[in-house]
């Protein structure tokens, strides 16, 4: 009957009209050979429309050129493990907990995956060196997923270090970093070091996942490398969407959305953590203020049976041990809640559906 999985926006919240309008204007302006296949790195309307938006709202330094549009962040982490693949590199370091098909993304293209270790400021990023093989790196420095820390400014430091000194690469998922409530949100990684760090962004939490448009920002020795890799065959992302997007974020109406949104989910977690001071005081949430879900501290040795006890109670809910990388021993009891996904008519009984099944 209700569901707080994490990982998905308020689809009911989609601009439809303000879409049709982009959609309409940027389809009578479009040229003819818009139509046909076409570069692989994507629409040049929206590759500049997304490198001057990511300058101005998230502090990337990106160019168009170095702007390649794939369908999704799955399928950048693809293109950029073939891509790792034919330069010899054998591992990708990951976060202690994460999605595990990420993980296997890497492994299916024949990386090895060593967790780095984990702790209330992030990912020790400083036990990089350690890990000898690897020649990369998967961070969520704005708000790791799931565990909803910010990367410290020195461990930020000292990942951008670690790249310069061995070559390594720095892989950013900036997933949900529009999404800061209790202050601005903080600059992409990428920024530090341009040619250390790629840049992953989405459409998927900030609008719709089913628009299946993402983008990533490249080193200027990888651009064409990912570009070829994506090739022609791989144009995945249709040109009218792209074309769409672009007008949408030149126009305004994207940034007009994303602040709509971000007071809404705002609202979101307030309630969330207002019903629990009352009805759970024991159970605490923990992470910053931002994104699109709360993780919620439960006793030790609980988190298996809320789980179970809200799907008898019709709730779908996630703990954050689907999340943990398997060589990480079992060190919290929590759960992972999608805030954002409920449509307004189902919030308040989802609300009340988790107060019932917490200790």
């Amino acid at each position: 009957a209700y569901s707080l999985m994490p990982g998905s926006p308020d689809l009911a919240s989609f601009p439809r009209a303000q879409w049709l309008k982009a959609a309409r204007r940027a389809l009578t302006a479009a040229p003819h050979e818009a139509f046909g296949y076409g570069d692989p790195r994507g629409r040049v309307e929206l590759r500049t429309a997304v490198a001057e938006y990511l300058a101005r709202a998230r502090g990337v330094r990106a160019t168009p050129e170095r702007v390649v549009v794939c369908s999704g962040f799955a399928h950048g982490l693809a293109l950029l493990a073939k891509v790792l693949g034919r330069r010899r590199v054998r591992e990708v370091a990951v976060e202690s907990y994460g999605l595990h098909y990420h993980r296997d993304l890497l492994a299916e293209a024949g990386l090895g995956t060593p967790a780095l270790g984990f702790d209330a400021h992030g990912s020790r990023t400083g036990e990089l060196a350690e890990l000898g093989g690897a020649g990369a790196v998967l961070l969520t420095p704005a708000h790791q997923f799931p565990i909803g820390v910010a990367l410290r400014p020195e461990r930020r430091a000292a990942a951008v270090d670690w790249a310069r000194g061995t070559g390594g690469l720095i892989l950013e998922d900036d997933y949900d970093g529009e999404f800061r409530y209790d202050r601005q949100p903080v600059g992409a990684l990428q920024g530090l070091d341009p040619e250390r760090v790629v840049y992953l962004g989405t459409a998927s939490k900030s609008l719709a996942p089913g628009l299946r448009l993402a983008w990533m920002v490249l080193p200027g020795a990888l651009a064409d490398e990912v570009a070829a890799a994506k090739g022609k065959a791989d144009s995945t992302s249709g040109s009218p969407d792209q074309l769409t997007l672009a007008e949408f974020i030149t126009s305004g109406a994207y940034d007009r959305h994303v602040r709509a949104m971000r007071l809404r989910y705002r609202r979101r977690r307030d309630q969330l953590v207002a019903a629990l001071a009352e009805r759970a005081p024991d159970v605490r949430v923990t992470g910053i203020a931002a994104g699109l879900h709360a993780v919620l501290e439960l006793p030790p040795g609980t988190e298996r049976s809320v789980v179970q006890a809200a799907a008898w109670q019709g709730l779908a809910l996630e703990g954050v041990g689907s999340f943990r990388h398997p060589a990480v021993e079992r060190d919290r009891d929590a759960l992972v809640v999608g805030y954002a996904r409920p449509p307004d008519s189902a919030w308040a009984g989802s609300l009340d559906a988790l107060c019932r099944v917490l200790p």
